[in-house]
């Protein structure tokens, strides 16, 4: 007889200094953990993903970054990244529809947040209380994946 036990929930989590680095580190780290954990499936739609969240936050704070990837134990994956901005873009915000607006043709920025709304599963956002001083303690950008995501193919 062979018992096959469920895979347990696991969690890996990275401090991002304020550095244009960050965003490769994040993208490694990613690469590595799902390896580690034979998400191979999911890889490319999680780095990406992930990019895309670190990038703004390094674009849109002037401190420090948090990444959190959650292995959710049923073939799912959560990422979370954290700034020290409070505001709440769309299509993460609570209010509103859930739509980001479309990035014009031949923009260099402003897609991140639609590719999340495209490939994820689903998303969301927190601003995060007061911190000290009465100052707000950021905010919490998510997302999850199930275990099989994967990228369309790309036409040319």
């Amino acid at each position: 007889m062979v018992t096959v036990a469920t895979p347990h929930p696991w969690a890996y989590a990275l401090r991002l200094p304020h550095d244009p680095r960050a965003v490769r580190v994040a993208r490694v780290t990613v690469r590595a953990a799902l390896d580690g954990h034979g998400m191979q499936d999911a890889v490319d739609v999680v780095e990406l993903l992930t990019s895309e969240l670190v990038t703004n936050a390094y674009r849109h704070t002037d401190g420090p970054a948090s990444l959190r990837l959650t292995g959710l134990g049923d073939g799912r994956l959560r990422v979370g990244v954290w700034d020290s901005d409070p505001r709440v873009p769309a299509p993460f915000g609570q209010s509103g529809d859930g739509s980001a607006p479309l990035a014009p043709a031949g923009a260099e920025s402003g897609r991140g947040l639609g590719l999340v709304r495209e490939y994820a599963d689903s998303w969301g956002g927190w601003a995060l209380g007061d911190g000290a001083l009465g100052r707000g303690a950021g905010k919490l950008l998510w997302f999850e994946v199930g275990g099989r995501a994967k990228l369309p193919l790309l036409r040319k």
